[in-house]
């Protein structure tokens, strides 16, 4: 039987928490039981916290929006940092004209708009009027048809060579304790199968979306270092494996993606091995 950590006891010790989102503060229900405490004592302490999160499907003002509904005030749009940051980075230097077409809300579409990039959704594209297409960019599972829609990007992707930026490597997501839902990694996947062409990834556990928190952290306190920093998740393959990769202090909590029978297996059979296992992210205050 695996041992489980006191959460409260490794925070401690830490200066800067990066939470995973989904599994960690929040499920299908909600916000995880008395997860609030434990902003309070990070707040109480005065240590740093930001929300690393490969979802791309709102700002990251709406995002934080959607915590206050729940309860959970002490997070803003300043402490979120989605994969979807970086997929605008990479359009602000790569594509800087031109449409991107994409995948996802409209309220995902947020994270492509630039000054010089018109922005797209799939259902709009016209197949015999691509030219102007310089991108395409998939941000969410949800908003647009998952039949004609997704046909209409592998022939768009037939007719142009463009790059096909991913702004969410997951590939499921849980909806509740015993269903999963298909994510745009997921969907990714498939498409990459299909046409035959690499896509751009962004996302845990891709070293990228820690060095752009971790650089965040060093220009507001150039003294804290790694070993201050802990990355808090429930998913071995993308939070536990990111945060090992970049050198960090990682928390697996079993609230999420890992049922707390199948930890132990499932840290053997990967051989991704966080440095603590809780219950939960919970400090009772």
């Amino acid at each position: 039987m695996l041992n489980l950590d006191n959460f409260k006891e490794i925070a401690d010790n830490y200066q800067v928490f990066f939470f995973d989102a989904f599994g960690v503060l929040k499920n299908a229900h909600g916000l995880i039981p008395n997860i609030v405490d434990t902003f309070s004592y990070i707040r109480q302490q005065q240590k740093q916290f930001y929300i690393l999160t490969n979802d791309a499907s709102r700002s990251p003002q709406q995002l934080a929006e959607s915590y206050w509904r729940l309860g959970l005030h002490d997070v803003t749009a300043d402490s979120i940092i989605s994969s979807g940051m970086l997929a605008r980075e990479y359009l602000q230097l790569k594509v800087k004209q031109g449409t991107a077409v994409y995948l996802g809300t409209e309220d995902s579409a947020h994270y492509i708009e630039t000054a010089d990039l018109r922005t797209l959704s799939i259902s709009d594209v016209d197949l015999d009027n691509t030219a102007d297409i310089n991108a395409l960019v998939l941000l969410d599972d949800e908003g647009f048809d998952w039949n004609n829609d997704l046909n209409k990007a592998v022939n768009l992707l037939r007719r142009r060579t463009i790059p096909v930026i991913v702004a969410n490597t997951d590939n499921t997501y849980p909806t509740s304790k015993t269903q999963l839902a298909i994510a745009i990694g997921g969907v990714a996947d498939m498409l990459e199968n299909i046409v035959g062409k690499q896509f751009i990834r962004f996302g845990k556990p891709d070293a990228q979306l820690f060095m752009f928190a971790y650089e965040r952290v060093v220009a507001q306190n150039p003294a804290i270092g790694k070993k201050d920093i802990v990355m808090v998740g429930d998913t071995l393959r993308t939070d536990i494996s990111g945060g090992n990769k970049f050198g960090l202090d990682t928390v697996l909590v079993l609230t999420g993606n890992i049922p707390a029978e199948d930890a132990e297996i499932r840290i053997r059979s990967t051989g991704i091995i966080p440095t603590y296992v809780c219950e939960s992210a919970v400090i009772s205050v």
